[in-house]
């Protein structure tokens, strides 16, 4: 299992993770801020667990994020 968490908050809008994992990221219209499509929100991180399956995509949106708001770890 993998799991991704994000800090939405902090989001500038760059749009990086959307163009190398859109299937698990958008952009929204309401504010331009990222939503990490599928998780759940506790006290401003957005967590979800997804198959391996997902980790090096994400891992790359990570990496590239520009303000490092984005976590991708193994369990």
């Amino acid at each position: 299992m993998v799991v991704i968490t994000l800090q939405r908050e902090k989001c500038i809008g760059c749009n990086y993770c959307v163009e190398v994992a859109a299937y698990r990221w958008r952009m929204s219209k309401k504010d331009g801020k990222a939503v990490l499509l599928g998780s759940t929100d506790r006290r401003g991180f957005h967590t979800i667990r997804v198959n391996h399956d997902e980790y090096s995509d994400n891992k790359i949106a990570a990496e590239r994020c520009p303000v490092k708001i984005i976590s991708v770890k193994e369990i």
